[in-house]
């Protein structure tokens, strides 16, 4: 019987965010299920466990956020 997870149990296990998942998905790299009742995203974990494998063995390549500063040119209005 397959086991699934939300998608929430899926971000935390591949290391991404649930908005990823959701690109993933509209992209067709990894398909997620709808839950009958609530329509909500579902995993197969047998699919979890593919992609992790995928992303451990460098086939899946999976970009991580930037964690550089940036800065914001800020004009400054003179009061009257």
């Amino acid at each position: 019987m397959n086991q699934y997870i939300t998608i929430k149990e899926a971000s935390t296990i591949l290391g991404v965010t649930k908005l990823t998942l959701r690109n993933w998905d509209k992209s067709g790299k990894l398909l997620a299920h709808r839950h009958p009742f609530n329509n909500y995203r579902v995993y197969k974990l047998e699919d979890i466990d593919k992609v992790l494998d995928m992303i451990e063995n460098d086939i899946f390549i999976v970009k991580k956020k930037k964690d550089e500063l940036r800065k914001l040119a800020v004009k400054h209005l003179e009061e009257e």
